[in-house]
């Protein structure tokens, strides 16, 4: 077992049950979002916000249960990691629209069901990758610190904006898809797969949400160590993840237009990641604890806000001049 602090070092009742019931509570979740959000026509901007603001109400309701079952320990850990996993999930929107506008997926309901099929497989996707990292960490201790010397150079990559191109048509998935599968060259409607011919034929609805779930993955190699670094529980690893990109679609249509606002969002961002890399270099001198990692993410987020308002206002009063 790797050399963590007793804090991380949780002694949680957590088994197959357990797991079985977080699964089915995302399960149900995700069917919710897919069934009922967005379900006949295109949703407003006051939907969207009471959307996004009801699936944090749920997680932080699930982060009290969980406090008060497990401990505050438990408790305070998946609170920090979901604060972590939601700040960091900002970036995927705006990947999120630019591969949307890539393939021009048109109308809102058709984009809304392929965020939500790429998030559904993006959530597959990182179980795995949290479970490998997982066992990772408990076989070689010196996993630490290859996850902060990646957070750093991520974090040094975001300040400078040299991840700030995304190209869609470089996806390995994207070049298999198109060369083993049989698809259409338009859409229809919102159906990820039609009838031409009398033939069951994969519409380019299939190519965009496998794009979306497997661009995640970049994501994921971010996320999931820096997560990593606030507790080294799978089962907060991937609780946190499910709620952060549960809903996130909600929240794509809210903030998707006004991205271009938060001017420092890349910096804040680099900053969060910056400092959780530091702190996972630091595992076996200093133990953070999580209050400060809790005040560090929200202080920089803020602050991201903060500036990015100035900055905005700024803007338009020069453009007014």
């Amino acid at each position: 077992m790797f050399a963590a602090s007793s804090a991380d070092a949780l002694n949680l009742d957590i088994n197959i049950a357990t797991w079985a019931g977080l699964g089915g509570l995302i399960v149900v979740m995700a069917i919710f979002d897919l069934v009922i959000y967005a379900r006949g026509h295109t949703p407003s901007v006051r939907e969207n916000t009471i959307w996004s603001i009801g699936w944090i109400a749920i997680a932080l309701l699930f982060g009290a249960v969980f406090w008060a079952w497990q401990g505050s320990d438990a408790g305070s850990q998946f609170y920090a990691g979901y604060l972590l996993e939601r700040s960091l999930s900002l970036d995927n929107i705006f990947v999120f629209a630019v591969i949307l506008s890539y393939f021009a997926v048109p109308g809102l309901q058709a984009q809304a069901r392929v965020l939500a099929w790429g998030i559904i497989l993006a959530l597959v996707l990182r179980l795995i990758f949290i479970l490998l990292g997982a066992a990772l960490l408990n076989a070689f201790h010196i996993t630490f610190y290859f996850f902060g010397l990646l957070l750093l150079y991520t974090a040094w990559k975001l300040a400078r904006h040299d991840d700030a191109e995304v190209e869609p048509e470089h996806n390995p998935a994207l070049k298999f898809i198109r060369k083993h599968v049989k698809m259409t060259q338009e859409f229809d409607g919102k159906k990820v797969f039609t009838h031409v011919d009398g033939k069951r034929i994969a519409t380019p609805l299939l190519a965009v949400f496998v794009v979306i779930a497997t661009t995640d993955i970049i994501f994921a190699v971010d996320s999931i160590p820096a997560i990593f670094a606030v507790t080294q529980e799978s089962f907060i690893v991937f609780a946190a993840n499910a709620f952060a990109l549960i809903g996130l679609r909600a929240l794509y249509f809210l903030l998707v237009g006004l991205m271009d606002k938060f001017v420092y969002l890349t910096q804040g961002l680099a900053f969060i990641l910056a400092f959780i890399g530091v702190k996972m270099l630091l595992v076996d001198i200093w133990h953070v604890p999580i209050w400060l990692s809790l005040a560090v993410i929200v202080v920089t987020l803020v602050l991201t806000a903060l500036l990015s308002m100035r900055a905005d206002r700024k803007k338009h009063a020069a453009s007014a001049a």
